[in-house]
C-alpha cells in the first residue's frame, strides 16, 4: 500500500515538474513569439485568430463525458475492478458518435449566421474568419472523442505522460508556427499548425494507452442502468463545463458585435496573461481526483478532504499571490515592453480578471470533491446563473468601455460565484471552509500585503525602463519569498522547497 502511495505521489511530483516546464515554454514563447506574431499577421488578424479559437472552444466540449471518464474510472480503480473500466469505456465511445453528429450540425448552422452575428467585422474579415472557422470546426469534430484520453491517463495516475504530451504539443506548435511565419505564411498557416499538432498528440496518447495500460475496450457492452448513471452525471457536468467556459469564450463574440476586432485583440492579450497566472498556480489541478476518490471511498462526506485541501491550497495561494502582486507592481511596464503602447488597456483588464483567481485557485481540491461526490448538479446551477449574469453585465459594459467593461464583468461574476460555492462547500460537502480560510488566506496574507505595499511605494518613485523593470521585478520576488519563509511557511512547506 505504501509503495502504491509513494508511486502516486511520485507521479504527481513528476507531473507538476513537467507542467511547470511546459508553462515556462509557454511564457517564453508568449514573451518572445506573440509580439512578433502580431506584427507579422497584424492586430486585426490576431483578433480574428482569437475569435475563431474562442468560438470553437464553446462547441469543443464533450458533454461532461471527459469528467465522467475521470470520475468513474478513478472509482473503479479504487475498487480494483478493471472489467468495469473496460465496459464503461465501451459505452462511452458509443455515445460519442451521437455527440459528434450533433455538434457537426450545430457548426454548419452557425456558419451561415457568421455575417449576422459579427456585424462589426469588415467584409474582408468575415471572409477570412469563415475559412479559419471551417478548419477549426473540422478539427473539433475529429478530435472530440479523444478528449477522454486525458481522463484515462489521469485515472491511472499517468501524470508524467499526460503533462509530457502537453509539453511536446506546445513545442511542436511553437516550432512550426515560427517556421510558417518565417516562410511568409500568415493567418491560415497558424490555424493549420494547431490542427496538425493536436492530431499528432492524439496519436501519441493512443499509442501509449494501447501499449501500457490494461484497457481492453468492450465495444459490445450496453447497460441501461450505467448509461442513466453516466448521463445523470455528465449532463450536469456538461452544463457546468459549458457555463464555466462560456464566461471567457463568449466575450470575443460580444466584443465583435459591439466593439470591433481591436478590442478583441486587447482582450485576447489580457485573457492570455490571466490564463498564465491560472495555469502556473494550478499546475497540479486535476491530478488529485484519484486521491480524493480514495479518500471518499464508501463515504458521503467531504470533511476528510480538508487536510489535503489546506495542504495544496496554501501552496497554490502562495504562488498565485506572488503572480498577482508581481503583475500589479510591474505588469504595466511588462505589457508596454512586451506588446507596445497599443495594449496599455490590457494591464487593467488582466488585473481585474486575475483578482478572483487569488481566492479561487487555492480551492481546487474542493472543486474536485464536487466531482468525486457527484454533486455537479448543484455546481451546474450556480455556473449557469453566473454565466447569464456575465452575458448581461459584459453586453452592457462592453458597449461603453470595450475590453475593460468585459473584464469588469468577469471580475464581478467570479466573485459572486466564489461566495456561493463557499456556501456549497460548507453546507453540502461539509468542508469546514472557515478553517480553510484561516489556515490559507489569513495565515498566508501578511507577506503578500507587505510586498504589495512596498511595490506600490517603489512604483511611485520609478519610471519606465527595461533595467528598472528587471530590478524591480527581481526585488519584489526576493522580498516576497523572504517574507513568506519567515512569516507564513510551515515545516512541511519549507521541506518541499529544501528538497527541490
Amino acid at each position: 500500500m505504501k509503495s502504491r502511495y509513494d508511486n502516486s505521489m511520485n507521479q504527481i511530483k513528476k507531473g507538476a515538474m513537467i507542467s511547470y516546464l511546459a508553462i515556462g515554454v509557454s511564457l517564453l514563447s508568449g514573451l518572445l513569439y506573440t509580439p512578433w506574431m502580431v506584427k507579422q499577421i497584424g492586430v486585426n488578424d490576431y483578433g480574428l485568430y482569437t475569435l475563431a479559437t474562442s468560438l470553437i472552444s464553446i462547441f469543443l466540449i464533450d458533454f461532461g463525458i471527459s469528467e465522467a471518464v475521470s470520475r468513474f474510472i478513478s472509482k473503479y480503480n479504487a475498487e480494483g475492478n478493471q472489467q468495469k473500466v473496460n465496459d464503461f469505456l465501451g459505452l462511452i465511445y458509443k455515445l460519442y458518435f451521437f455527440i459528434d453528429l450533433l455538434i457537426f450540425l450545430l457548426l454548419i448552422i452557425m456558419y451561415f449566421f457568421i455575417p449576422v452575428i459579427y456585424s462589426e467585422l469588415t467584409p474582408e474579415e468575415i471572409d477570412k474568419f469563415k475559412v479559419i472557422y471551417m478548419i477549426t470546426s473540422a478539427f473539433s469534430i475529429i478530435s472530440l472523442p479523444f478528449i477522454t484520453l486525458n481522463g484515462i491517463l489521469t485515472s491511472y495516475e499517468k501524470f508524467k505522460t499526460l503533462k509530457l504530451s502537453d509539453l511536446v504539443h506546445k513545442l511542436i506548435v511553437l516550432t512550426l508556427m515560427v517556421i510558417a511565419l518565417m516562410l511568409g505564411y500568415k493567418l491560415y498557416a497558424l490555424v493549420l499548425v494547431n490542427v496538425f499538432a493536436g492530431l499528432l498528440i492524439i496519436v501519441i496518447k493512443l499509442f501509449y494507452i494501447h501499449n501500457t495500460l490494461p484497457i481492453k475496450v468492450n465495444i459490445k457492452f450496453w447497460e441501461t442502468k450505467l448509461l442513466k448513471e453516466v448521463f445523470g452525471f455528465s449532463i450536469w457536468s456538461t452544463v457546468s463545463t459549458f457555463a464555466n467556459r462560456f464566461i471567457f469564450s463568449i466575450i470575443p463574440s460580444i466584443l465583435g458585435a459591439v466593439s470591433g476586432s481591436s478590442q478583441i485583440a486587447i482582450f485576447g492579450v489580457a485573457s492570455t496573461l490571466e490564463s498564465y497566472a491560472y495555469i502556473i498556480s494550478g499546475a497540479v489541478n486535476g491530478m488529485f481526483l484519484p486521491k480524493v476518490s480514495k479518500i471518499l471511498t464508501n463515504k458521503n462526506d467531504g470533511k476528510d478532504v480538508l487536510p489535503l485541501m489546506i495542504k495544496v491550497g496554501r501552496i497554490q495561494y502562495s504562488i498565485i499571490g506572488l503572480i498577482f502582486i508581481g503583475f500589479t507592481v510591474v505588469g504595466k511596464e511588462f505589457i508596454y515592453l512586451w506588446m507596445g503602447k497599443d495594449f496599455d488597456l490590457a494591464y487593467y483588464c488582466a488585473l481585474l480578471m486575475m483578482l478572483p483567481g487569488v481566492f479561487r485557485v487555492p480551492q481546487q481540491i474542493a472543486s474536485i470533491t464536487i466531482i468525486a461526490m457527484n454533486k455537479v448538479r448543484i455546481q451546474a446551477f450556480i455556473y449557469v446563473i453566473v454565466a447569464i449574469l456575465n452575458i448581461l453585465f459584459s453586453s452592457i459594459l462592453s458597449q461603453y468601455f470595450g475590453a475593460l467593461g468585459a473584464a469588469i464583468s468577469i471580475c464581478l461574476v467570479y466573485f459572486i460565484r466564489l461566495i456561493i460555492m463557499n456556501i456549497i462547500y460548507y453546507k453540502v460537502l461539509h468542508i469546514n471552509i472557515f478553517s480553510f480560510i484561516k489556515a490559507c488566506y489569513i495565515d498566508m496574507a501578511p507577506p503578500m500585503l507587505i510586498t504589495l505595499i512596498v511595490g506600490i511605494i517603489i512604483n511611485h518613485f520609478t519610471a519606465y525602463s527595461l533595467w528598472i523593470f528587471l530590478i524591480k521585478g527581481t526585488f519584489i520576488v526576493v522580498l516576497y519569498i523572504i517574507l513568506l519563509w519567515k512569516m507564513s511557511l510551515n515545516h512541511y512547506e519549507k521541506s518541499l522547497i529544501k528538497n527541490i
